[in-house]
């Protein structure tokens, strides 16, 4: 116990002096908040992506021809060609399949032209039968019993078969009615296929409708800028033109400043290859969500944070990378 004290009685002055060099010193600046600055990138406020759409059944064209890298594009410029080669191929069979459909249409009303013929035909002579039994019938009533019976029996026969005739061209009438429609859906299917395919012809030339820089997208495959001789797919993104005229910064913010800023603030920005000059922007959009700024560090939490800049200046290129220090609003 006493020594316990004797280390504590020693410790004493060190630790007094220690409590007052932390005390006695100058005081940190108060009230002063450190600046906020985060590290981003340029891209374009209004850029055009082209992306092959779903044209039907075609499910790949080969590129024939594209406009130059880097090449400035005004709107209704044509950048990219595609083949049209399996569309025209495609018309082609669907026209000589309308031949041979409109082909079994001509023969099907003849078919039924004629089987209409036969069953009048049929109804006619079953109806006449029936006459003849009817009367028959009529001249039998002085005849014997088994004999009016036999006449009765065959008058019966003939009333069943016209009948059935009757039946027959009535049910004639419902199946040509039917296959008919099924036929003309045919033909009518084919015929919008064609259209269809006629119309996917003037899409295969794609056009500018904006303003800016041709960029062509590297090949998923080679991992180089699509070029002539190039298979795309649909959904694959071919290139794209971004409109130079307005920027944007794309950046994030430390979830501990999130309640500092709010949309509007003013903003310096500043290039990396050019710190000297101070571009003017505010904030256009704070994220909503907070995520990891990297996955290998899930403690650090980040906003997305979009700035635009109230300058046009040539110097400001897409993928610069840029410095925003953030002067919110008091």
């Amino acid at each position: 116990m006493k020594m316990h004290n004797l280390k504590y009685l020693l410790a004493l002055p060190l630790l007094v002096a220690c409590q007052g060099g932390m005390s006695g010193g100058e005081d940190a600046p108060q009230g002063k908040e450190t600046p906020l600055v985060e590290t981003g990138e340029l891209s374009a406020v209004r850029t055009k992506a082209f992306v092959l759409p779903h044209f039907g059944r075609f499910g790949s064209f080969r590129i024939i021809g594209i406009e130059e890298h880097g090449k400035q594009i005004q709107p209704g410029d044509s950048v990219i060609q595609l083949d049209p080669a399996n569309v025209t191929k495609y018309i082609v069979d669907r026209e000589t399949a309308l031949e041979s459909q409109l082909a079994s249409l001509e023969k099907m009303l003849v078919n039924q032209e004629n089987r209409d013929s036969e069953a009048e035909s049929t109804i006619k002579s079953e109806l006449a039968t029936y006459e003849l039994r009817k009367l028959t019938l009529e001249a039998a009533q002085f005849e014997s019993e088994r004999t009016r019976k036999i006449k009765e029996l065959e008058f019966e026969q003939a009333t069943i078969q016209l009948n059935l005739a009757k039946r027959r061209l009535e049910l004639n009438a419902i199946i040509n009615e039917n296959d008919l429609k099924i036929q003309q859906i045919r033909v009518d299917q084919i015929k919008q296929d064609i259209q269809d395919a006629y119309d996917v012809i003037p899409q295969l030339t794609i056009r500018s409708t904006i303003p800016g820089i041709f960029q062509i997208t590297r090949n998923w495959r080679s991992g180089q800028l699509l070029k002539v001789g190039d298979e795309v797919w649909r959904g694959n993104a071919m290139a794209s033109v971004p409109d130079l005229t307005w920027m944007k910064v794309e950046t994030q913010i430390n979830e501990n400043d999130f309640l500092r800023i709010h949309e509007g603030d003013k903003v310096l920005v500043r290039l990396d290859a050019l710190p000297e000059v101070a571009f003017e922007g505010w904030i256009s959009d704070i994220g909503l969500f907070c995520h990891a700024k990297d996955p290998n560090k899930p403690r650090q939490k980040t906003f997305d944070v979009e700035v635009r800049l109230k300058e046009s200046d040539e110097r400001l290129k897409p993928g610069m990378t840029v410095s925003c220090e953030f002067l919110p609003s008091k």
